[in-house]
């Protein structure tokens, strides 16, 4: 117990000492939302990777889908690594930079508004940003508070409370600045934790072989396959793609995600930035979903009628308190850059595009900080107290609450933001259908699962539904309605066409 409340509290000092030493870069409101644009390649690819991963990653998705696929459940690690990371920064990357800095938008609701020409829109983004992003938070709270109880015993009330006290404190002093540098060393623990964690459980079990030989003997009187759980594509292959399309194709529409690309300040960035987060998704989302994998070979410890949330706290109970007390700094790191992204974007995006273009129009700088701050703060009050209702009345599962957030934001902004990108004759109706139909969509599948069919009940795969028909009704309504002013769009995608002046090292005459 001495060595856990001792890793404990130097991990807690270290986030806040942080926090207060980004002050200086937080003093206005580009500081405080995206660093000023001076993030580096390495912070920003920490921090795309960190915010991307949490508790619901670790203890959810990975307890859940490890015990439905079996060692296929890596599948879906390599997609966020390669689908999620590394193409989204290849795609996104570079265009979201220059677009967003020519049309000087900090947020994504702010992008909607000056690329399509309409304040409407930047409005009804942001309060489908907070509605959604509410489900998404609590969720990161219960995760950990199944490992802290494992650890500690103690209440999960408690674990919520401090979780969130502290990262409002590093988000409050240092904004985007401290949540990057926070990131870093954050991800460095969760790199260093996942391949001890993953190693000791394997060991547990005899080694890689001796568990994956048992995992072949695993059988399920719903499965009909012999050796599904250690086989290539698992039992449910087509389930297993509708999972890796909502959690990898996904993070290409989340204002949290895509927001890390505002700050890039160069093109080492990019190019670094790629490469380094496609690895730390490997290690850290490929490292939790195939430990996660093995889970059956606890089946007789693990009541599966009580959740699928306690599958993955129940493997590692039996380590050594050291390696426990890594477990949860990995897990507590996990969730509080994903917090403290989530609380960032969502207080950024109610300032600067609902509170100063709604309510005061007049707003100065000092006052759209504190404002922003204040926010923090409330966000964090009401992602904590409904957390605690959800733990204590037991409403979804990890995954569920994660599903139906990803699945409405992703669903509403991923197609316009990425059409507005690329195509010039996206129209602004367009837009307004994929919002209407993403959050319209996961808002019906929640309150009324029976109006669908049986593989679109579960949030996930209508999550994944939602974001591939969102590709697809985005070019086929704007060419069937009004284009915007030809003018304006070619002036907005002249920032493209901009010469640039680079070494040979860098590329040839």
């Amino acid at each position: 117990m001495v060595i856990k409340v001792l890793l404990l509290l130097i991990f807690f000092a270290v986030m806040i000492g942080v926090g207060f030493y980004s002050r200086r870069h937080a003093t206005d409101v580009h500081g405080f939302v995206l660093g000023g644009r001076s993030v580096g390649p390495w912070l920003t690819a920490f921090a795309y990777g960190t915010s991307y991963f949490s508790a619901v990653i670790f203890v959810g998705y990975a307890g859940q889908f490890g015990w439905k696929f079996g060692i296929a459940s890596t599948w879906i690690g390599l997609g966020n690594a390669f689908l999620g990371s590394l193409l989204a920064w290849v795609v996104l990357g570079r265009r979201t930079r220059v677009m967003t800095q020519y049309l000087n938008s900090a947020t994504m609701p702010d992008f909607f508004e000056k690329r399509f020409q309409s304040k409407p829109l930047k409005i009804a983004a942001s309060v489908i940003i907070f509605v959604f992003l509410v489900p998404y938070t609590a969720s990161l709270y219960n995760g950990l508070s199944r490992l802290f109880g494992m650890a500690f015993h103690i209440d999960y009330s408690i674990c919520v409370i401090v979780m969130a006290v502290l990262t409002g404190i590093y988000v409050i002093a240092g904004g985007y600045m401290a949540t990057a540098i926070n990131d870093f060393i954050q991800g460095l623990v969760m790199l260093v934790g996942i391949v001890a964690v993953v190693a000791a459980v394997l060991n547990t079990q005899g080694g890689f072989m001796e568990a994956l030989n048992s995992l072949a003997k695993v059988t399920d009187p719903n499965v009909e396959q012999v050796g599904a759980f250690n086989s290539f594509f698992g039992p449910a292959p087509f389930e297993l793609f509708g999972v890796v399309i909502l959690t990898s194709l996904g993070t290409w529409g989340l204002p949290q995600m895509v927001q890390k690309f505002y700050a890039i300040n160069n093109e080492k960035s990019i190019k670094t930035g790629a490469i380094v987060s496609t690895l730390f998704a490997v290690i850290v989302a490929g490292g939790s979903y195939f430990l996660g994998g093995f889970g059956r070979l606890f089946s007789g410890q693990i009541d599966i009628s009580q959740g699928y949330d306690q599958i993955i706290p129940t493997m590692l109970s039996g380590l050594s308190d050291l390696l426990i007390a890594v477990i949860v700094i990995l897990v507590l790191s996990a969730s509080m850059s994903t917090l403290s992204a989530l609380v960032l974007t969502s207080s950024s995006t109610l300032t600067l595009d609902f509170i100063k273009e709604t309510v005061k129009k007049d707003m100065s700088e000092r006052k759209q900080l504190l404002t922003m701050r204040l926010l923090v703060v409330f966000f964090i009050a009401v992602s904590v107290v409904l957390a605690l209702i959800q733990y204590k009345s037991n409403v979804t599962f990890i995954a569920q609450l994660m599903g139906i957030s990803w699945g409405a934001l992703a669903g509403a902004f991923l197609a316009p933001f990425l059409y507005g990108l690329y195509w010039k004759k996206t129209s602004r109706v367009a837009v307004w259908t994929s919002f209407v139909f993403g959050a319209g969509f996961m808002l019906l599948n929640m309150v009324a699962k029976e109006l669908f069919p049986a593989f679109l009940q579960s949030p996930i795969n209508a999550g994944a539904f939602a974001m591939v028909i969102g590709l697809v009704i985005v070019p086929v309504v704007s060419l069937l309605t009004p284009k915007l002013d030809r003018q304006r769009v070619d002036e907005i995608f002249s920032c493209y066409d901009e010469p640039v002046t680079v070494d040979k090292r860098e590329a040839l005459d």
